[in-house]
């Protein structure tokens, strides 16, 4: 299988007009890309040498409205970090740009937005549900502009794998100790969720934004290296990916064009 062959864009907004989204998985004959330039369709990722603009034109999923915008993420700073996932080194994990100003701009109706973001990168020389039994993943951002990760990752073949950064606006991280693992309520779906939080504390599932059969991602308020806050969170399982049902289901969340 080419992997070129399976290119999108995804957009997921949530705000308060709702949840949009658009996915749509499209062969190689719609993509283009350069050093700094990555076409797919009518979507482009583009960096000028000052920051990065993501120009979408899509069709929302399951509903076929237009969903039109650029996004523009300006980098305080890139870092060099990079970790594996797995134990063999085929999954590795990066963030490019961790602490960051973004900017949204949503066409007929939005939402707007301005405020910190983050811009990171995966990428495998398999597909997940190879090697990983589950993870759970969190960002979280402090009064001081600094970006806190937990990666916590167990693989099917009873390794576990956990990546604990903070990121500073210049690019230094540095390595913290693990709080302790503390668990969520399971999804409506059944799925197993957990994250990390500072001793004594209780961390709370504040809003749901994605529920899916092999996945959720949400919003956790916690208190982590001292600072309460919230956090990005999800919580994946790879073994439901890999089922026959789930990806029967998939199409109905991600069309393709040839």
């Amino acid at each position: 299988m080419d992997p070129q062959d399976h290119v999108c864009i995804n957009v997921a907004l949530y705000g308060q007009g709702g949840h949009r989204w658009a996915m749509t998985e499209r062969s190689s004959r719609w993509m283009d890309r350069s050093a700094t330039h990555f076409q797919v369709g009518p979507s482009s990722l583009a960096w000028n040498g000052r920051w990065f603009e993501l120009a979408f034109d899509e069709r929302q999923c399951p509903w076929p409205a237009r969903l039109r915008g650029r996004v523009r993420i300006h980098p305080s700073a890139f870092t060099s970090f990079r970790a594996d996932l797995d134990e063999h080194g085929r999954h590795r994990w990066g963030p490019l740009a961790p602490c960051s100003r973004v900017e949204v701009e949503v066409d007929h109706g939005g939402p707007n937005w301005i405020g910190h973001g983050y811009l990171d990168s995966n990428e495998g020389d398999e597909p997940i549900h190879i090697p990983f039994e589950r993870w759970d993943w969190s960002r979280s951002v402090s009064a001081s502009g600094h970006t806190s990760v937990l990666y916590d990752v167990q693989c099917k073949s009873g390794a576990q794998r956990l990546v604990l950064q903070r990121f500073h606006p210049d690019g230094r991280s540095e390595a913290f100790e693990a709080p302790p693992r503390q668990m969520l309520p399971r999804t409506a779906w059944g799925i197993a969720r957990s994250t990390r939080s500072d001793e004594g504390s209780q961390p709370q599932v504040v809003q749901v934004f994605e529920n899916t059969p092999f996945y959720v991602r949400d919003l956790v308020a916690s208190t982590l290296l001292g600072e309460p806050g919230r956090s990005v969170h999800e919580s994946l399982d790879a073994r439901r990916l890999a089922s026959r049902v789930v990806r029967m289901m998939l199409p109905f969340r991600m069309p393709r064009r040839r």
